[in-house]
């Protein structure tokens, strides 16, 4: 299932920003942290990709005793 948000723009004298907000469901999922450096890629006109510099961990991977 998709989340849905809108692109916001802010124009200003000299420049012009544009912003996606993420909603605060998909930022937990993800366990971004504050300050986080990602990268966007755009795929294609229909496509842009967020990908992490650094993955943290997965908590679904069992971590296996040393024995």
């Amino acid at each position: 299932m998709g989340c849905r948000t809108k692109v916001q723009l802010i124009k200003r004298k000299q420049s012009e920003q544009w912003y996606i907000n993420f909603p605060s469901a998909i930022a937990q999922a993800m366990e971004f942290e504050r300050g986080e450096i990602v990268e966007w890629i755009v795929e294609d006109k229909g496509q842009l990709v967020l990908r992490r510099t650094r993955v943290p961990p997965s908590a679904m991977k069992k971590k296996l005793p040393d024995s």
